[in-house]
């Protein structure tokens, strides 16, 4: 396999507003990220991934750009944005930079343009079509709720927004528009950036026409995504920008790709194509969600779990490069959501760690996933921020009269503003996240849960992360072996190799508060073992062929075959 940085890395993701604060003002800022960056350098991660810091009327937290080669004032100035790169690189990090190019904000001059009249030079940057029978131009649903198109009365006719309304979608079927991006993305990759996360970007390329998404009964606006994902150009799209942009540069590119299958996800990572190094897929961190969509929660089982990881790790092996997350800024905190947020908080979070760091591909941390923070539960939906849950609390409980209460237990377990609570970095007030009033609320178990607690602790969730990273550094297994299950069947134990010339790693992880007993498989004959990291304390003598394993229990051997 061939080598690469970005296999070998790890990444940390910023969600900058709810990072540190260090004006005052209630919201996270770049100079608080400068602030913080010894933080990461203990920590030990090579990347940031910075969420969007661009200028931004804030419509979705800064997925709504209006201007590509500014800073968000509340984030501070191009100035702050450089010292920050030079001490990120100063420090061995690299910065990956979120590229928003599905849509623009509203408020871009391409769009205020593009609205002017039909035949303004900015008109075709956007997607606009005039009406159907008084109606909008198809029944495709917004991913935040409503119809997909917003009439615009100056020319009579809809523009399309596959999200917000202040988020109309670029037409990228316009070699021009293409052009701008390429440009706007030289700018960056020229002021030394390290690469690029794509948002949503597997939704650039729309099938011609625009054909009505299957109709539902009751439904007025049902989902158009088999017309905007994996559109029928958007691998023409990804050569492209490839050939003009991404190759000219030693840079690390991860796509945003909702609803790709393994087999799609080969056609985007596959080095001879020349598109994307990884995907962020989905169908591991969709298993709890029904028919319905997102809020038609139901329970997730660790068989699916199996079939679904195995199969990422399976189909892509030698062909493509997986990403690795459990989390991120718009998923509810991992640890409440795979294992157990109370009573064995801090080793159901380690299991979750060590199961996602040691399978093949570049592991992700989310802010505050080093520390083991957790969902929240805010008494009052005034609490909440995101455009996402609010669009939904107020068409469940005022269009079609649902049970508040029941809502709000959609949005506990799911709800995007899990992920956006302030890092919590100590006990004073506001977690030493703000000395002013912060823009979210901050989890009351800031307390319990927080950086200056964790850094004390040596058997915090902070030191077993930091552990699990120098361990990826110490051995090419865990970057470069070949992952197998094993224990398919077992119902609490998820248990893998990881195969690299005549060396093993066997990873075992209890995804329960059950008592499981661990068999190695006959097949599995070794001379020597060495236990590499465990969440509880292990003899070291004791057999690997046959362990108990306690509550939520996770251990790796690397063993030396025969």
């Amino acid at each position: 396999m061939e080598r690469a940085w970005w296999k070998e890395a790890v990444v940390y993701q910023i969600y900058p507003r709810s990072f540190y604060d260090s004006n005052g003002d209630g919201i996270g800022d770049i100079p608080g990220i400068i602030a913080k960056l010894d933080y990461l350098k203990e920590l030990g991660v090579d990347v940031v991934w910075l969420s969007p810091v661009y200028k931004s009327p804030n419509d979705d937290n800064g997925y709504d750009i209006s201007d590509y080669r500014d800073i968000m004032d509340e984030f501070g100035t191009m100035e702050d944005w450089e010292e920050m790169l030079e001490e990120m690189h100063k420090r061995g990090i690299k910065l990956v930079m979120d590229l928003v190019v599905n849509h623009t904000s509203d408020e871009h001059p391409w769009f205020i343009e593009s609205r002017k009249s039909k035949d303004n030079p900015y008109r075709d940057y956007y997607i606009w079509r005039p009406g159907k029978n008084g109606k909008e131009p198809n029944n495709w649903e917004s991913c935040f709720g409503g119809s997909a198109w917003e009439y615009d009365e100056t020319t009579g006719e809809y523009y399309l927004h596959l999200f917000s309304k202040k988020q109309p979608d670029l037409n990228w079927e316009n070699p021009k528009v293409r052009r701008e991006v390429y440009d706007m993305m030289k700018f960056w990759l020229d002021k030394g950036v390290d690469g690029f996360r794509m948002d949503v970007i597997n939704m650039i390329s729309k099938t011609p026409g625009l054909p009505d998404g299957e109709p539902q009964e009751g439904k007025k606006y049902v989902s158009g995504s088999k017309y905007f994902m994996n559109g029928p150009r958007v691998h023409e799209f990804l050569q492209e920008m490839n050939r003009e942009v991404l190759s000219k540069y030693d840079i690390m590119t991860v796509g945003e790709t909702p609803g790709v299958t393994p087999r799609e996800g080969i056609l985007y990572t596959d080095p001879s194509r020349h598109e994307l190094n990884m995907v962020f897929q989905f169908e591991h961190v969709d298993l709890d969600s029904g028919p319905g969509g997102k809020w038609d929660i139901r329970p997730w089982s660790l068989a699916d779990l199996k079939t679904t990881m195995t199969k990422w790790q399976k189909e892509l092996e030698g062909k493509g490069w997986n990403s690795l997350y459990l989390n991120n800024h718009d998923q509810p905190r991992a640890v409440s959501r795979f294992g157990d947020d109370g009573k064995y908080r801090v080793e159901s979070a380690k299991m979750l760690a060590t199961f996602l760091h040691m399978m093949q591909g570049t592991p992700y941390i989310y802010q505050g996933e080093e520390i083991g923070m957790t969902n929240v539960r805010f008494p009052s939906i005034e609490d909440y921020r995101d455009i996402e849950t609010l669009n939904m609390y107020k068409e469940r409980v005022e269009e079609y009269g649902e049970d508040p209460q029941k809502v709000m237990e959609k949005i506990y377990y799911k709800g995007r503003d899990n992920a956006r609570t302030p890092m919590q970095w100590d006990d004073s007030e506001n977690a030493g996240f703000t000395t002013g009033t912060p823009w979210i609320r901050v989890n009351p178990n800031y307390k319990e849960i927080n950086v200056k607690a964790a850094l004390a602790d040596p058997n915090s969730v902070f030191h077993y992360y930091k552990k699990l990273i120098q361990l990826r550094k110490q051995h090419d297994i865990i970057v470069y072996g070949t992952y197998d299950l094993i224990l398919e069947e077992d119902p609490y134990i998820y248990a893998y190799t990881r195969t690299l010339g005549n060396e093993k790693l066997v990873v075992i992880t209890n995804f329960s508060e059950q008592t499981p007993v661990f068999r190695l498989p006959d097949d599995i004959i070794y001379k020597t073992k060495e236990l590499l990291i465990s969440n509880y304390d292990v003899d070291e003598a004791e057999e690997l062929k046959e362990i108990r394993l306690r509550p939520w229990e996770a251990r790796v051997y690397k063993i030396r075959l025969p």
